[in-house]
């Protein structure tokens, strides 16, 4: 049956989990590359930082989200004096609230899959004279790719079930920041239970077809570790 509001959250859902992948994707790669090959005072210390919006409650994270991004916030603030740019209550803020929930995914499962590469081919690949990124670009990465894209597909399915910080910092306006989880809370709220139903339906079927695939592509190593 076809019911407008909640394909509408479902493309809005699907728009915010693929920019908060992408996001997570670029930063979890660099961060997992660099926590796995390099060692400096604090690595653990950093690790722990980033890890940290697993464990903890999403309205918190959505209120740390609002003191900086907010108007009076210093990166809002500055968005706002230097180029007119609002981003509370905007989809780009759940992009921003979807991310950082779910970075942990993609950087755990980035510098495990980093760990697991053998160095001596990097270190065969440098007498063969190839440079620092083209070892990284043809040979780790290459190597690596399965459990990156593991922990990218969990990324994605966590973005597309985040509510607390998005609701937090977008809230809920119908065809603007009304996300999946946000629009099956509305539908309970208001007792529109058919509604309610086709919404729970497809975000739990998308969410197990992308945990299946996830589960298929990462490494037996990396599952173990």
């Amino acid at each position: 049956m076809w019911n407008e509001p909640a394909w509408i959250a479902l493309g809005l859902s699907l728009k915010v989990a693929c920019w908060a992948t992408l996001l997570d994707l670029v930063c979890g790669i660099g961060l997992g590359y660099l926590l796995a090959r390099r060692n400096f005072p604090g690595k653990e210390l950093l690790d722990a930082a980033f890890t940290l919006p697993m464990v903890m409650p999403p309205t918190v994270l959505g209120y740390y989200l609002l003191v900086i991004i907010g108007r009076q916030g210093p990166l809002g603030g500055w968005l706002q004096q230097h180029f007119g740019i609002n981003l509370i209550f905007t989809w780009q803020a759940a992009v921003i609230a979807a991310a950082v929930v779910a970075f942990p995914l993609v950087l755990k499962s980035a510098r495990s899959a980093f760990e697991t590469v053998d160095m001596q081919l990097e270190q065969a690949a440098r007498v063969l004279g190839i440079s620092p990124v083209g070892i990284f670009l043809r040979v780790t990465l290459p190597l690596a790719w399965r459990g990156v894209l593991a922990g990218t597909l969990l990324a994605f399915a966590r973005s597309m079930g985040e509510f607390g910080a998005t609701l937090m910092v977008a809230g809920s306006i119908p065809g603007k920041t009304q996300t999946l989880s946000i629009a099956v809370y509305e539908a309970v709220q208001a007792g529109q239970d058919d509604t309610a139903n086709l919404l729970v339906i497809i975000t739990s079927l998308t969410c197990i077809a992308v945990l299946i695939l996830a589960n298929k592509l990462t490494p037996k190593r990396v599952q173990q570790g």
